[in-house]
């Protein structure tokens, strides 16, 4: 098998989207750690495997690539024979929507404003912005409302078999659970409530993101 090594910090979601799909497999990978919070990413050593300084980036036998849907479509179709990715059309395209919904309308909102505010602001010291929370909850819910729309919940995201999408909204739900405003984005969305009961004890959800 290649060597395979991430970098990146361990408690990004986007990393633990790609170590996720990797324990799905049972590759044998290397984690690097490149802290986001102290500026590591933006070393030249690091903008010299990904310009943009973001995580994770993927090396595989010396070659590197960048970008997480990048990194786990090509994981998925070069060790799992796609075994992740659905093969009907319109469920391929069912988790690409799901995808582009988290990258352009949940991250920002979930993780950016109300995950960084309600625990990362308090633990650094700070008072969390109540505005800025307040602001993100409504497309926070539109974003999740939509991925229901989509979703098919028995018991994963797309069927019967855990995939890209799954791997994609855990990490989102393992911080945003942890904060008061869980409840009102999700109120509406009960197949995203049962999925993550049954996802969340997943082991390979408690090593990844434990």
């Amino acid at each position: 098998m290649a060597k395979l090594t991430v970098y990146g910090t361990p408690i990004s979601t986007y990393v633990r989207t790609t170590r996720l799909l990797l324990e799905g497999i049972g590759a044998d990978y290397d984690l690097k750690s490149v802290d986001i919070f102290n500026g590591e990413s933006q070393s030249a050593e690091y903008l010299a495997k990904n310009p943009f300084g973001k995580v994770p980036t993927l090396e595989v036998d010396g070659t590197l690539l960048y970008e997480t849907n990048a990194i786990v479509e090509y994981l998925d179709a070069t060790l799992a024979d796609r075994k992740f990715s659905p093969s009907e059309p319109l469920a391929q395209a069912r988790m690409r929507q799901i995808i582009s919904i988290i990258d352009s309308y949940l991250y920002a909102n979930a993780i950016s404003t109300i995950v960084i505010q309600r625990l990362i602001v308090p633990n650094q010291g700070g008072k969390p912005d109540e505005a800025l929370i307040a602001n993100a909850v409504a497309p926070a819910k539109t974003a999740l409302e939509a991925i229901e729309s989509l979703t098919v919940g028995s018991p994963y995201l797309l069927g019967s078999d855990v995939g890209i999408a799954d791997f994609y909204l855990i990490p989102i739900f393992i911080y945003l659970s942890k904060t008061p405003e869980f409840e009102a984005v999700t109120a509406q969305t009960p197949k995203l409530r049962t999925w993550w009961d049954g996802v969340s004890q997943r082991p390979d959800v408690k090593k990844v993101c434990g």
